[in-house]
């Protein structure tokens, strides 16, 4: 629709665009070109915009020379140059002896919209051309879903184990609900099962074996190539969660705080409030058509959470930690579905508790950013990255102290051993062995050279203790 308004002095609206300059519901065109089409395009993709022609690059009034029949044959081109067709608004404006014209689309309800068969979104003050990953999201966006709300073909009811649905049942009648149903009507009420046919999210989230679409890798490394443990996990998403917090557990330390009560307080080397929450968004979020793995890597003084599947293009690293973002679920039915479990409390309020988590036991804040194809998390355990030991359950505080304490003297086995000897000065060879999983040759070498250096020594014989003659 053409609407013509000549007038003397500047108009109101065109000066009123032009003050607030490009972004991202308006361009500035000296001409009319390819460029307006694709940015009509990106308009259409986004939230709509106006492509003002006319405009130099300057952000001057150039005016454009048009005839009687221009202006529409630039509509007859956007609309057979566009699919689905977009049919502009225009408005030429008179201001003076020069001519602008005045280009408005409305956001597209069907998305995405093409030009030449190239996709464009507009993300702040420029057209992003978007890669086949963004393409099929912006589709199912379009429709108020995602990726694992679709069905899978290949995936029947026997791919998943209807014992692990009736333990989420179970657990969720233990924490006060009062669910009869069978597992396969609860899928169904989750929307996990539908018309028979089983979705993507119901097949990661109780998958009955190991699937390579879920696969996590978990590394514990003394430096960036040295690798002293790893393991890998296939498995559901929910035994996942656990998994990945307990072989964190494994190789971080712990400090037992002896409070003269009957029970003593336990510290962690991080805050397992935030490393879960860590955990869980990584699991949630997750790219799962991505051929990458996410990983987490445990070194010495930070954990790293690698993740497929980078932040949406209108979400910046700094939104995400003001917490001035709309939340969009990668993954919208796993996401609710964990929600609904008592997983999460509430989308995009994680990142705000994992600050805080971090904030109370006086660490650092962690580190979010995008890297290559996906997200990273890296968790630190001090300003000064002293943390520089691998542990598992209770030896992990004393054993740090004791490599800190003997820097330069001890190797970290010989480190270990005073770590566990200080938490249990009556612990034999046969428990420092299993414990460290080496064997006991192994144990018996490093005490005996610790006894020669003047460390440790042993008192009572066979029923007695190990001292520690240097002060930890």
């Amino acid at each position: 629709m053409q609407d013509k308004a000549k007038m003397k002095g500047p108009h109101v609206d065109l000066a009123n665009l032009m003050a607030s300059g490009e972004g991202e519901n308006l361009e500035f065109k000296t001409s009319f070109n390819t460029g307006v089409i694709e940015t009509l395009v990106a308009f259409a993709n986004a939230g709509g915009g106006k492509v003002v022609v006319g405009v130099n690059e300057k952000h001057e009034l150039s005016g454009i020379m048009i005839n009687a029949e221009s202006v529409q044959n630039w509509i007859n081109e956007v609309k057979t140059k566009t699919s689905p067709t977009l049919i502009p608004d225009t408005k030429v404006i008179e201001i003076g002896d020069k001519t602008v014209v005045v280009f408005s689309i409305q956001e597209y309800p069907i998305k995405p919209v093409a030009t030449r068969g190239k996709y464009f979104k507009r993300i702040a003050n420029s057209n992003h051309l978007l890669n086949i990953t963004e393409v099929v999201n912006l589709h199912l966006q379009s429709f108020n879903t995602s990726w694992d709300y679709h069905f899978n073909n290949q995936f029947k009811i026997d791919d998943i184990s209807l014992d692990k649905v009736q333990k989420v049942i179970d657990e969720l009648n233990q924490s006060g609900e009062r669910i009869v149903d069978d597992p396969i009507t609860f899928l169904h009420k989750s929307e996990l099962l539908r018309d028979g046919q089983l979705t993507n999210a119901a097949f990661l989230l109780f998958t009955g074996k190991d699937t390579v679409l879920t696969t996590i890798e978990l590394g514990r490394f003394q430096t960036d190539i040295i690798i002293k443990d790893s393991a890998r996990t296939k498995s559901d998403l929910l035994s996942q969660i656990d998994l990945v917090i307990e072989f964190v557990k494994k190789h971080i330390n712990k400090e037992v705080i002896i409070t003269g009560q009957p029970r003593n307080v336990q510290k962690w080397q991080y805050p397992m409030e935030a490393i879960r929450e860590i955990t869980i968004n990584m699991i949630i979020h997750r790219d799962y058509r991505s051929a990458s793995d996410s990983i987490v890597k445990v070194f010495d003084d930070r954990i790293e959470f690698y993740n497929p599947g980078r932040l949406p293009e209108s979400i910046t690293v700094e939104d995400l930690l003001s917490n001035n973002y709309k939340s969009t679920p990668r993954n919208k039915l796993i996401a609710d579905f964990c929600k609904s479990v008592g997983l999460i409390e509430k989308y995009g309020s994680g990142i705000q508790r994992i600050l805080h988590y971090f904030s109370e036991s006086e660490l650092p804040p962690p580190e979010f950013k995008n890297i290559s194809e996906g997200f990273m998390v890296t968790a630190y355990a001090d300003s000064k990255g002293k943390a520089n030991t691998e542990e598992s359950g209770a030896m992990g505080g004393a054993m740090g102290g004791a490599i800190e304490t003997y820097e330069g003297i001890l190797s970290e086995s010989k480190a270990k051993i005073l770590g566990l000897i200080k938490e249990s000065p009556t612990i034999s060879y046969r428990e420092m062995a299993r414990v460290m999983n080496i064997n006991e040759s192994a144990v018996l070498k490093h005490i005996t050279a610790l006894k020669k250096t003047g460390v440790l020594t042993r008192e009572g014989g066979t029923r007695g203790f190990w001292k520690i003659l240097k002060k930890l």
